[in-house]
């Protein structure tokens, strides 16, 4: 169960990282909750794992920054990106020495700390949260006194607020999650997967020639798809081994990985409908909560400003088209 789970912890952090990359918010909302069970599972964090678990949660944050009512901690008053800073110094532990991209992002998160509850209209949250985010030190002490002077003003829109914005934060945190997998890439269920098709033959020939109708959009999902469906491969072997060795698979937990992973009932439907599962959305009911993001959202930036409503919004595995969609619904019912 130990060695699944670690197999299971590295496969879900490097989702997190490309669908975060890909800025995929319902890919990246589902392995989030895959990667949080994981981590919520381990009694004590093994060293080698250590970066990988800090980095999830720090993405988890992240990808939540803006939203003040969202809560990490027992402590209300942290937000997000608070809690996102915590982990952020842990990473820099963990690194051999300190880049520039290390004070980049620890700089940004910082400043956007303060931006987002000004931006909120939180004036003195952000006064209060200074306080707390700054030592005495003399080495932080230009940019305790820029914000400071800032949140005097009362201005979420002053020039320094505005280079040091939440974009480049996503983006400087992007650079780092590069370099990240660029250290990491040998992901043990890939390689293996991989393997497992060159030995066997399992359509390997079939995957690397199928005819797919792809566009100039759709082309960067193809590596994609092709690891999701060597992963695939490769889990159902395992399964059809422990059968064959007459083990007792239902009591497995590789059951429920699977389950995690794949987001599906059976290995049948996988066999089936593997390739349109991988890539396809099911035709789901709108709930009452998702019209209420929806709704929220467009109050705040407006009909139209679809991409920015589902980044913003807590969706479920819906497109930009599919909220443009349902507000000509909402409309016509109304």
């Amino acid at each position: 169960e130990a060695v699944a789970a670690d197999w299971m912890l590295e496969f879900a952090c490097c989702c997190l990282c490309r669908h975060f990359g890909e800025e995929c918010p319902a890919e990246f909302r589902r392995w989030r909750d895959v990667a949080q069970a994981l981590i919520n599972g381990l009694s004590k964090i093994p060293t080698h794992q250590k970066k990988m678990v800090y980095l999830c949660q720090l993405l988890i944050r992240i990808a939540k920054g803006k939203n003040l009512e969202c809560h990490f901690e027992n402590d209300q008053r942290i937000s997000p990106l608070e809690s996102a800073l915590s982990f952020w110094t842990l990473l820099e532990r963990e690194e051999i020495k300190l880049e520039k991209l290390h004070e980049d992002i620890r700089r940004l998160i910082q400043i956007q700390i303060v931006a987002v509850h000004m931006e909120n209209g939180y004036f003195k949250e952000a006064a209060e949260v200074l306080e707390r985010l700054f030592t005495d030190s003399e080495s932080d002490k230009p940019l305790r006194v820029k914000l400071a002077t800032v949140i005097k003003s009362k201005d979420p829109y002053v020039p320094l607020l505005q280079s040091f914005s939440y974009s480049l934060l996503i983006s400087k945190i992007k650079s780092y999650i590069e370099l990240f997998v660029k250290e990491n890439e040998s992901n043990f269920l890939i390689q293996a997967a991989t393997k497992q098709v060159e030995s066997t033959g399992l359509g390997a020939t079939a995957l690397q020639n199928k005819t797919v109708n792809v566009n100039e959009n759709d082309k960067g999902n193809l590596e994609t798809k092709r690891r999701f469906v060597l992963s695939i491969i490769l889990l159902r072997d395992m399964l059809r081994e422990m059968q064959n060795r007459c083990l007792n698979v239902e009591s497995s937990l590789v059951w429920m990985y699977i389950n995690c992973v794949l987001g599906l009932n059976s290995l049948q439907n996988v066999e089936k409908h593997g390739d349109a599962l991988a890539c396809g959305r099911r035709r789901q009911r709108w709930t009452y909560k998702e019209d209420l993001e929806l709704k929220s959202g467009i109050r705040e930036f407006g009909v139209g400003n679809w991409a920015k409503i589902l980044v913003h919004g807590d969706f479920n595995n819906r497109t930009s088209v599919m909220l443009k969609d349902r507000w000509r619904t909402l409309c016509r019912i109304e």
